[in-house]
């Protein structure tokens, strides 16, 4: 068998040679959810005779505005270096981000070809269920003849987990030694996973990057979304099972991306596609779990960046960044709670302080819970990234939702090109090699590298990424405390 054949426990695959690295991609993880599956918890996946060929992506999940995509999206990739090493690797499991209704592991920043090199690790990257298909809960549709699951999605990414479990020294990888990392969503689906029975485990170490952690809800809330759906739809009741069964996937894309829509003004401060608090596979909300300290006890690195909402209203407006959505958002609370945090935003309500405000609750204040709450049970470090180039200072966006993956990921393409167009290149080789070396040394030691103290409730200490960094000690403390007694809608 060539270093290019790999023997799973579904059959063997044969992946394709990038230089020094070689790469399998779309491997199923599980079976394809479609037919009697959909709504289903992923199934195994089925075994072949033969090589299967792991040259191509998989199929991206049913999302606006993409064709190549399938609800037969169940796959996950691999990429290892070519030598062979005398030890297992430490291996970085990627979840991808897009508020859980677009994205997928095939984009080329997430190609992971950087840090693998650099790090001499595995990295594997997943696709898993996103918009209705995946983070809409129909389980009060059921029927004895038609079952549905929640936390599609969820499950979606525990099924990955277990697979990596099985199969990933086949690749070279320690299972052992596994640092599941996502941003946005998929940081929201680490803080989750932290809180999921199920993925006990199956990783050793976590990082969140601008985690939405408080998006997760009640059954009752989730049902009485996925009812709207289906009202959107023109969809009875007694005809509920059927059509969710038969309709094709587009609706679900087209229905779906209407009911987020309508929920970012009538229940700013919510996400509808979003884990679900069932009682049984996510049994307590995340951040109950952190607070609580019942959680898995796995070293966290979580942060945020410093303007993380500024973008949201150009690309995906579904924050509360405006004050409308805002005064919605806390009419369900006591109007002191609301006073006291409007006025640590000097300026409200003004676009700019209207901005911040909606990203701070939504990425800032739940990321603080966690890194508090972790601190009881394993090893935090906490990070805010301020690093921007001169264009996005330009744009009015500064160190905006997401840039620090072009950190994360060394990224060297077309867009890190047109990112530096009005310099700032040699910033963000500074700030990459920073966020790369951290990345690394906490994947393979389980601790950052030198110069960044654990946080911890008396000092806060936070490494500030910047072209030079630096660590401050409860960075926006006033601020911090003033959004004490906020609580999330549930």
């Amino acid at each position: 068998m060539s270093a290019l054949e790999i023997d799973l426990d579904t059959g063997t695959i044969r992946g394709r040679r990038l230089d020094d690295l070689i790469a399998w991609r779309g491997i199923p993880y599980a079976a394809p959810p479609v037919g009697a599956l959909r709504f289903r918890a992923p199934h195994p996946a089925e075994s072949w005779s033969g090589v299967r060929q792991a040259a191509d992506f998989g199929f991206r999940a049913p999302q606006r505005g993409v064709s190549s995509s399938d609800e037969d999206c169940l796959t996950l990739n691999v990429l290892a270096p070519s030598r062979p090493s005398d030890t297992p690797r430490p291996v970085m499991v990627f979840i991808h981000g897009g508020a859980y209704s677009s994205g997928s592991s095939a984009s080329p920043l997430y190609g992971g070809q950087s840090l693998v090199r650099r790090g001499d690790i595995v990295y594997v990257s997943i696709n898993y269920r996103l918009g209705a298909l995946g983070y809409l809960d129909f389980t009060q549709f059921s029927t004895p003849e038609r079952p549905f699951d929640s936390n599609l999605g969820l499950r979606d990414q525990v099924a990955a987990l277990e697979w990596v479990r099985r199969n990933i020294a086949a690749f070279g990888g320690d299972p052992d030694n596994v640092t599941v990392f996502g941003e946005s969503a998929g940081a929201n689906a680490v803080t989750t996973l932290m809180a999921t029975p199920a993925a006990k485990g199956l990783f050793a170490r976590a990082i969140a990057e601008s985690a939405p952690a408080a998006s997760a809800y009640s059954s009752e809330r989730a049902a009485r979304w996925s009812r709207e759906f289906l009202a959107l739809a023109e969809v009875s009741r007694s005809g509920a099972a059927t059509w969710l069964e038969t309709a094709d996937c587009a609706e679900f894309v087209k229905t779906g991306m209407k009911l987020a829509n309508r929920g970012a003004d009538e229940e700013p401060g919510t996400r509808v596609f979003a884990p679900v608090v069932d009682g049984s596979f996510l049994p307590s909300h995340p951040l109950d779990s952190f607070a609580s300290g019942s959680g898995h006890p796995v070293a966290l690195i979580i942060g945020t960046n410093r303007h993380e909402a500024t973008v949201f209203p150009w690309l995906h407006d579904i924050l509360p960044t405006n004050p409308d959505r805002i005064d919605k958002m806390f009419s369900r609370l006591d109007r002191s709670v609301k006073d006291r945090v409007i006025a640590a935003y000097p300026g409200y309500p003004g676009r700019r302080a209207a901005t911040e405000l909606g990203g701070d609750v939504s990425f800032w204040e739940p990321s603080i819970l966690c890194a508090q709450g972790n601190t009881a049970v394993a090893p935090t470090y906490s990070y805010r990234y301020d690093f921007a180039p001169r264009l996005l200072h330009v744009l009015g966006v500064g160190a905006t939702h997401a840039t620090e993956l072009f950190a994360v990921f060394g990224s060297t393409g077309p867009s890190m090109r047109v990112l530096t167009a009005l310099g700032g290149r040699r910033g963000l080789r500074a700030v990459t090699d920073t966020v790369q070396s951290h990345w690394l040394h906490f994947a393979r030691h389980g601790t950052p590298g030198p110069g960044w103290p654990r946080y911890s409730l008396e000092r806060r200490e936070t490494l500030i990424i910047d072209e030079t960094c630096r660590i401050e000690s409860d960075p926006q403390g006033a601020r911090r405390r003033d959004w004490v007694g906020y609580r999330h809608p549930r």
